[in-house]
């Protein structure tokens, strides 16, 4: 029986897409600059589905892209020609909410912000709030490690999920975790979050929730410099002051975002912070004190707080909306996401204002400046292929240098296909032998997700003898696994 039968038998017509036409929506994830035609995408609903998707790739020796909502950035769910995209959106029950235990049992298919919505009625939320949260599911969060605005204070997926039931290539199951607070044996909940989908395909989610702050403030304050701006970042952190949320946009990103979204932010400035502030009404007060006057004396040129929770809800609309508001300068954009040590932000940030002047592309910085992680936005035209090359290049120049002054290539988008040659510059050969031990423990097979996340040691090996544009190889028989 061929593997487009086998797959006929367990799923329903509408779950099994084999036209081009019908294949096309899942051709690419939110990197768009790469797109591949799949063999087969798979839509099942139910664990069972899946895991009779996961066995007949098994007989047939047939790869597995697993996708999420399509909402990646780093082209971690590019098809394979010869593969399937197995997509877990449909399954997206919520199947527990406890307040007493404080924790949310979902399937992955299940949005971000409808954790928080199902958790209101409690007082209750889930913290990490990636600028997708309206679409992105839990499993893509799992599989990326996604943090988001308020990631500083309240930490990235990976400090947030209890439990995980993962279903493996083998076929096995494993459940990692649960409502308790801590577990006995190795932390194979920390190896599977940020794992790209490598090791296995998450069934099940066990979250913490939070009860939701009495106040929460968010000021406005505008700089004159991007370096005035970084400063002022690093002062507050030395302050031992410890926001929600700090986030950093320079004058493009500003304009593009104010222009989309309509939030109120100062025009007449070249960077802008925003810092959330929670708690109880005189932590908040104490606070807001504290910051205000630290950004008074480290140059700001107006502080602005919101005054009601509507205003509070505009201006994070500004900052969730800067990457689509990029639009208004260019039909594409290229999204950086590499992290790098807090007071090397002003030093980071000048380099890549020069490389977009020497390169002829506009880069608009927006970014979660609190802990370092840096969002530049490189505009281009996908329709030419010149400014696409021009785009790559800048892009991997900024990853060498957010290595080059001791951070790493990624902080919550993934490696996927777009920096695996930049993880060849930050990890040495034994690094990269053990990732690849650690992936054949999980998938002996190699059937998951190959050739995304880590590089091969014969791809770093030719490293900077060959280059990488579009997701595609010069030799892709050395990707997989």
């Amino acid at each position: 029986m061929s593997f487009e039968a086998a797959l006929a038998k367990v799923l329903p017509r509408e779950a099994l897409l084999t036209e081009t036409e019908a294949k096309r929506p899942y051709e690419c994830d939110a990197l768009s600059a790469y797109c591949a035609m799949p063999r087969v995408v798979c839509l099942p609903k139910t664990a069972e589905q899946v895991a009779a998707v996961l066995a007949i790739c098994r007989e047939h020796n047939v790869p597995i892209v697993p996708r999420g909502a399509g909402t990646g950035l780093s082209g971690g769910a590019l098809p394979l020609a010869e593969g399937c995209v197995l997509s877990l959106a449909r399954l997206n029950r919520i199947l527990d909410i406890d307040p007493h235990n404080r924790v949310a049992v979902v399937e992955p298919g299940v949005r971000n912000l409808a954790i928080s919505e199902a958790a209101a009625a409690h007082g209750l939320y889930y913290a990490p709030d990636p600028s997708s949260q309206l679409a992105c599911s839990i499993g893509g969060n799992v599989a990326e490690n996604s943090g988001g605005v308020h990631c500083l204070k309240y930490g990235l997926t990976v400090h947030n999920v209890l439990g995980l039931k993962v279903l493996l290539a083998t076929g096995e199951s494993l459940v990692l975790g649960g409502k308790l607070l801590d577990t006995q044996g190795l932390d194979l909940l920390a190896v599977l979050n940020g794992s790209e989908g490598l090791l296995g395909l998450v069934m099940e989610v066990t979250v913490k929730l939070l009860p939701r702050p009495p106040v929460a403030q968010v000021l406005l304050v505008a700089f004159a410099s991007v370096e005035a701006a970084a400063d002022a970042v690093a002062a507050v952190i030395e302050a031992g002051i410890t926001p929600a949320g700090l986030e950093m946009m320079d004058r493009l990103a500003t304009r593009c975002a104010e222009e989309f979204a309509h939030a109120g932010y100062p025009l007449d400035c070249d960077a802008v912070l925003l810092c959330e502030l929670d708690g109880s009404v005189a932590e908040v007060l104490e606070q807001r004190a504290q910051v205000e006057a630290l950004f008074w004396r480290q140059g700001a040129i107006s502080v602005r707080s919101s005054q009601d929770e509507a205003e509070r809800i505009r201006i994070w609309k500004g900052r969730k909306s800067a990457f689509p508001a990029m639009g208004r300068i260019a039909p594409d954009y290229y999204c950086i996401d590499g992290t790098i040590p807090r007071r090397e932000l002003a030093r980071v940030l000048t380099r890549i204002r020069e490389l977009s002047s020497q390169y002829g592309l506009p880069i608009a910085n927006v970014f979660h400046a609190g802990d370092g992680n840096l969002h530049p936005l490189i505009a281009y035209d996908a329709n030419d292929d010149e400014q696409l090359r021009t785009a790559e290049l800048v892009g991997n120049k900024i990853l060498e240098l957010c290595v080059a002054v001791g951070g790493t290539v990624t902080g919550e988008h993934g490696v996927g296909v777009e920096k695996l040659d930049a993880m060849c510059g930050q990890f040495a050969a034994g690094e990269l032998a053990a990732f690849h031990r650690l992936k054949a423990a999980f998938d002996p097979q190699g059937l998951l997700n190959p050739g995304r996340a880590v590089p091969s040691l014969a791809r770093c090996a030719e490293f900077g003898a060959m280059h990488v544009h579009g997701g595609r190889l010069p030799h892709p028989e050395l990707e997989r696994f």
